[in-house]
């Protein structure tokens, strides 16, 4: 007879976005689309960083694997920005805060950007980037408007998503002799 063991490998374990907030990550039809539309596949969270980082998210500047497929015109800003916050995602803040300089433009369709939050779920996300948007530029598009206008989703924690001061540009003491100051990290149009 056979010897039909089986050997088992360890997997990494890379938690979501959704588990480290005490949530139950949603099967988001949007990233499925994204993935299907855009050729990546199972690397579409890469192919979203990099799309992010050539549409203006140029403070996550880095080398992306050449063979992640081209941008598609065929896909908004609001798409990519909330496929980036999505909760199956591995635990990354850097997609995140990708995301949030991505969006901080006038550019952006905010009521279609609230109507994403809630179908995919992204709410809670939202509302923290525009919370500490609103402490640096308050009437920044389209944040304020998410602020009035996106209903709020508690969930368990919000403690894992990214600390304000990694949202920011920090200077020094100015050319002009003036205090050190954090501005909003926007995007490069």
């Amino acid at each position: 007879m056979r010897n039909r063991s089986m050997e088992l490998k360890e997997q990494p374990f890379a938690p979501t976005l959704a588990r480290k907030m005490g949530e139950v990550a949603h099967v988001s039809g949007l990233l499925r689309r994204l993935a299907l539309l855009s050729g990546a596949q199972q690397r579409v969270a890469d192919w979203l960083f990099k799309v992010a980082v050539e549409r203006g998210a140029t403070h996550y500047r880095r080398e992306f694997d050449p063979a992640l497929p081209p941008d598609s015109s065929a896909v908004t800003d609001e798409e990519v920005g909330i496929a980036l916050c999505l909760g199956e995602h591995p635990y990354d803040l850097d997609r995140l805060r990708a995301a949030a300089q991505l969006l901080s433009s006038p550019r952006v369709n905010a009521p279609r950007l609230c109507h994403l939050a809630v179908q995919e779920r992204c709410e809670p996300v939202l509302l923290h980037i525009a919370g500490l948007a609103g402490r640096f530029a308050p009437e920044l598009h389209p944040w304020a408007f998410l602020r009035q206008h996106l209903p709020p989703r508690p969930v368990p924690r919000t403690d894992v998503l990214p600390h304000w001061t990694r949202l920011v540009s920090h200077t020094g003491v100015s050319a002009h002799g003036g205090p050190p100051r954090a501005d909003w990290l926007c995007r490069h149009e």
